[in-house]
């Protein structure tokens, strides 16, 4: 963005990248076979991950379920192989570290290394919580898409390739900062598409 005044309080047009990052996630169709048959290995080997996770670290045990013990959220989103049912973040911070914990997750290498199977995490925990409270939180909204394994593996395959673009050409831990900023960019992303957000509201 340009620099402005301080007085200056005209809107400022968003940087071109988020424009395109949030183009890309509305319009693009994912069409490659080899994209989808990914797409669908890379679900089974996370949840393989968290199963993994669950059985074998009581220390990740030990931070799984609800800020408040005993809460149940009504229509929250399930936690695999716990009782618990929690709202979408702290969901999706549990279905994430049960993914990731371990480290025996995937990786991608480019200029900067990480986890795409990180996104997961807000994905999965958002697409359960929608099925179960939709149409009451997305209403008869158009830009809503439908909440199936398909919209699942899109939002997926989505979040895959805006991470791992970012990966090829740019190393943040170079500038000190963690790479895990790829994964606040890619599943926010996303999960702005599967919520029925505008692309306007996707850009802020």
């Amino acid at each position: 963005m340009a620099t402005r005044t301080p007085n200056d309080n005209t809107r400022q047009a968003y940087d071109q990248i988020i424009i395109d990052i949030t183009t890309y996630v509305y319009h693009h169709k994912p069409s490659s076979p080899k994209a989808w048959l990914h797409a669908r290995t890379a679900l089974l080997d996370a949840l393989g991950c968290a199963i993994e996770t669950l059985t074998t670290s009581p220390e990740c045990v030990r931070m799984l379920g609800p800020v408040v013990p005993g809460t149940v959220v009504p229509n929250g989103f399930r936690l695999p192989g716990t009782s618990y049912q929690l709202d979408p973040v702290k969901g999706a911070f549990d279905m994430a570290i049960l993914i990731r914990y371990l480290d025996h997750s995937d990786g991608f290498y480019g200029a900067e290394w990480g986890h795409p199977s990180d996104n997961l995490g807000a994905i999965l925990a958002v697409s359960d919580w929608l099925n179960r409270t939709s149409p009451k939180v997305r209403g008869s909204n158009p830009m809503a898409p439908p909440l199936t394994v398909s919209t699942l593996l899109t939002a997926l395959i989505k979040a895959y390739e805006i991470q791992g673009i970012f990966q090829i050409l740019n190393s943040f831990n170079a500038l000190g900062l963690d790479h895990v900023i790829l994964v606040k960019v890619s599943a926010t992303a996303v999960t702005c598409w599967l919520l029925g957000l505008s692309e306007p509201q996707t850009h802020g």
